[in-house]
């Protein structure tokens, strides 16, 4: 069988080691959907309280949440890139086995015609 994956972008990387569908495995815990986290109420924050300290609290709030929207996007690319090759594997072991099964049919009736013409082995 020869089931090599495409080259992945490098979106699916997410690390100093390229994406591999081959090897790659994911834990139960990994699989599983992520629970959907209720938002808190947005809190209106006037103007005149909008100081350096808040502005700071934003800043990097909002990178944690791009960090955490960036990573869940990967995993979930990563998900579905091993889904597609271990589905393209499914279908050439498949194919490999069928085949297998065909030789094995060959080789009873051979084997049958040989045990008529000469005896049981």
């Amino acid at each position: 069988r020869d089931i090599n994956p495409s080259p992945s972008p490098p979106a699916l990387g997410g690390g100093a080691a390229p994406f591999d569908p081959r090897r790659l495995r994911f834990s139960q815990e990994e699989l599983r959907p992520q629970p959907i986290a209720r938002k808190a109420r947005k809190v209106h924050v006037p103007e005149e309280q909008k100081d350096e300290k808040y502005w700071s609290r934003r800043s990097r709030n909002n990178a944690a949440a791009k960090r955490s929207r960036d990573a869940r996007r990967l995993k979930e690319n990563q998900i579905s890139v091993r889904a597609a090759f271990l589905e393209r594997e499914n279908a050439a072991l498949r194919l490999e086995v069928a085949a297998a099964r065909r030789e094995l049919q060959r080789f009873r009736a051979i084997l049958a015609r040989y045990e008529a013409r000469h005896g049981q082995i």
